[in-house]
């Protein structure tokens, strides 16, 4: 079944791409992806759930590469902030995302408005939180203020530069030249100690967000890269290092991407990689399952 879903999902993906959200009948999407009435009821309520089920494959698939691209490296570096904004704006491009964005605006659905509304905020939180590790907490009263310009002058930037090259955005230099506009901006608005915006507006904005998240993500990333380059490298059995590597694709992706993380689940896969040998992975196995154990404290503590 999932599949099938995943299947009608991309189908009605490309339909909306192109003839256009409101164009599109339900009645296209069966016809085109090849299932009955019933079978789309059963995994759609309407049209709208159907595009936000869009908006959350693209996302998901997007938030588990950014994230990939901090496995193992310094979080603070900005030239990998600088390869995650250009992946995230290329995947924009690539799904034709600010086309169906303007149509959404442009509609009267309030369940569509709410969710891209909510999706932005969840991004500039992502942003404001990967300011935080670059330029450190000591600057954090002014980087939600440096998180929304940031996020202005890129769009802007993009915008114009598709106009100068008749559609064809150069992504890569206008991310990097965007990026390095941020360094000198941070400094100065820290600088002057001029706020606009504090950054507890985000916990009143995004109330549902699970609180640490963040930093229990970073410090995944953080064990579980040094763990996938043991077993590549300790590991000859091309199947062992595909079960191991799965089982830890597992853990990130049961913490990162599930509202609710099931804890059993996780324990089960840590016992799993317990079971095998040890000395590939047994300090960092041991410190990704105290950190786990810690954030799955921390959360009872908060629903407490």
């Amino acid at each position: 079944m999932k599949d099938r879903k995943q299947h009608v999902i991309k189908m009605a993906h490309q339909l909306f791409i192109e003839k256009g959200f409101q164009a599109t009948s339900i009645q296209d999407i069966l016809d085109y992806s090849g299932i009955s009435k019933g079978t789309f009821y059963n995994y759609f309520s309407s049209k709208s759930e159907l595009l936000i089920a869009i908006y959350k494959t693209i996302y998901k698939k997007l938030e588990k590469d950014r994230n990939e691209l901090l496995l193992g490296q310094d979080p603070s570096n900005i030239e990998i902030f600088t390869k995650q904004i250009q992946l995230q704006m290329i995947t924009n491009r690539r799904n034709k995302l600010i086309a169906l964005y303007e149509e959404v605006i442009s509609s009267n659905d309030v369940d569509l408005k709410q969710y891209i509304k909510q999706s932005r905020l969840k991004s500039l939180n992502w942003t404001f939180s990967r300011f935080i590790d670059i330029f450190g907490e000591e600057k954090k009263p002014y980087l939600l203020d440096c998180a929304i310009m940031f996020t202005g002058i890129l769009q802007h930037n993009l915008q114009y530069n598709r106009l100068a090259n008749q559609s064809v955005e150069k992504v890569n230099d206008v991310v990097r030249y965007s990026v390095a506009r941020l360094v000198k901006m941070v400094d100065d608005v820290a600088m002057m100690g001029d706020q606009l915006h504090e950054p507890e507006l985000l916990e009143k904005w995004l109330p549902d967000q699970r609180k640490n998240n963040h930093e229990m993500i970073k410090g995944l990333l953080k064990i579980v890269g040094p763990m996938k380059a043991s077993i590549t490298k300790c590991s000859s059995d091309e199947r062992d290092q595909e079960k191991y590597n799965e089982l830890l694709e597992f853990i990130l992706d049961e913490i990162i991407h599930t509202k609710h993380p099931r804890q059993f689940l996780i324990e089960s896969a840590l016992q799993t990689l317990n079971q095998n040998p040890k000395e590939l992975w047994h300090k960092d196995l041991n410190h990704l399952s105290q950190h786990i154990q810690t954030y799955f404290n921390q959360q009872e503590e908060i629903d407490n």
